[in-house]
């Protein structure tokens, strides 16, 4: 077979998809199963499942619909290029140097240094020099983004799972006092609960953005025929789900057993904290450290080479070296504001945007039947963009209590009947015009 003909195959494949997996994997993902499974008790499985679907399916179909269309900007186009460019910035900060890059640095930092330090230790100067370091590294790896796949995929993903496993299996020898009752809404929409809440992973809207760096790593093992390079992604994206999807189980085993021994942690990295300091003692407290430095180490290193990557290729002027040295020099100014200042910011922009993600993950699947009508996705994004504000508005308690009439409105979802009116309008509009 002639070189340009190559496919992504065995141990390409395997490492590619590990290092797709090592990319989505950080703090979220590390901290929302076991704080979901802590709450949801003897309601962990269906939470988990409302999880599966959007921190783990989404994803998936997220890296399969921009493979497929070409790129984020292909498949924003499908709306309005204006739009396209908007949407993609917008959501190219939201993963990199505004939420997701500092969420890193300072999730690692609270598992990795305050454990070990006295209640009296400087924690604001220990958070800066940590900062300083942990972003110098990850800029040196991200320098060279065609390099990823040997030292995410082959060195660090391996010994993460590793030390997950390593806990898994502690849970499993010694199951504590086993779950707890379901609280909350966990006792009644344990799916739903669990659904939305995997939007504060993120993965959705980094899944719209990692294509263009695991392109590059393909390319660089020697697929270069762009229909294999599409093929690759795809597969990788569905190597990368069957990882996520396995350590989410892993993890909100661990997370339901914490919940169960010491009840209402604070959050999932308390949780994990207990369960670890009940099994392991103080080498728990070692081993969390690790895991959650290796994982928040990978996904930084993969989302400052994606929004170097997009930003130099909008912004030529700006080498990708340069794009790449800026955002870490915000993200590490931001990651000192503190976790719990971000998680508040983030919750109402994901609220906003995600709804409008999934409904262009999901156009996209149909597009062979929307070929022509060419008004379905500015109304379907228009009507689901201007309730997911509106939704995310009243979430910061502006009072707008009309939206409480829209059904699965109690539920976070109240987007999804404006997403359909949206489609049927842009079928009749299509149609009208032809």
């Amino acid at each position: 077979m002639r070189e340009k003909e190559r496919r992504l195959e065995g141990r390409d494949l395997l490492l590619v998809g590990f290092t797709l997996f090592s990319m989505f994997f950080g703090a979220g993902n590390l901290i929302f199963p076991p704080n979901i499974a802590a709450q949801a008790g003897t309601q962990t499985w269906p939470a988990m499942l409302g999880l599966a679907l959007s921190a783990v399916g989404l994803p998936v179909l997220g890296v399969v619909a921009v493979a497929r269309s070409g790129g984020l900007d292909a498949l924003g186009s499908r709306v309005h290029p204006a739009f396209a460019r908007v949407f993609t910035i917008v959501a190219y900060l939201a993963i990199g140097p505004c939420l997701a890059i500092p969420r890193t640095a300072t999730t690692s930092f609270e598992m990795a240094v305050p454990p070990f330090v006295g209640a009296d230790a400087p924690i604001g100067v220990y958070q800066l020099v940590y900062s300083l370091v942990f972003f110098a590294a990850a800029l040196f790896i991200a320098l060279r983004p065609e390099k990823l796949t040997d030292r995410l995929g082959k060195i660090l993903c391996p010994i993460l799972v590793a030390l997950i496993v390593v806990t898994f299996v502690g849970c499993l020898v010694n199951p504590l006092e086993g779950y707890g009752p379901a609280t909350g809404d966990y006792a009644t929409h344990a799916v739903v609960k669990g659904f939305i809440e995997g939007y504060q992973t993120m993965d959705t809207i980094a899944a719209l953005a990692f294509g263009i760096v695991i392109a590059v790593n393909i390319r660089a093992r020697g697929v270069e025929e762009e229909g294999a390079v599409v093929q690759g992604t795809v597969r990788a994206g569905v190597v990368a789900g069957g990882m996520l999807l396995a350590v989410y189980c892993m993890l909100a085993h661990i997370g339901a057993l914490s919940g169960g021994a010491l009840p209402n942690p604070a959050d999932g990295a308390e949780a994990l904290t207990n369960v670890v300091g009940l099994l392991f003692g103080t080498v728990g407290s070692v081993l969390l450290a690790g895991i959650f430095l290796i994982a928040c180490f990978n996904v930084c290193v993969g989302l400052i080479s994606s929004c170097g990557e997009y930003f130099h290729s909008i912004c030529p002027r700006l080498s990708y070296r340069g794009w790449a040295v800026l955002f870490a020099l915000v993200s590490m100014a931001i990651s000192n504001a503190g976790l719990t200042q971000i998680l508040e910011v983030s919750a109402p922009v994901l609220s906003a945007i995600y709804p409008v993600a999934i409904v262009l993950i999901a156009l996209s699947f149909f597009q062979r039947w929307l070929e022509g009508r060419r008004w379905v996705y500015p109304a379907a994004v228009l009507c689901t963009g201007v309730f997911s504000v509106l939704f995310a508005l009243k979430g910061l308690k502006v009072p707008l209590d009309f939206l409480d009439a829209l059904p699965l409105a109690d539920v976070g979802l109240g987007w999804v009947l404006p997403a359909g009116v949206g489609v049927v309008l842009g079928l009749l509009l299509s149609d009208r015009k032809r």
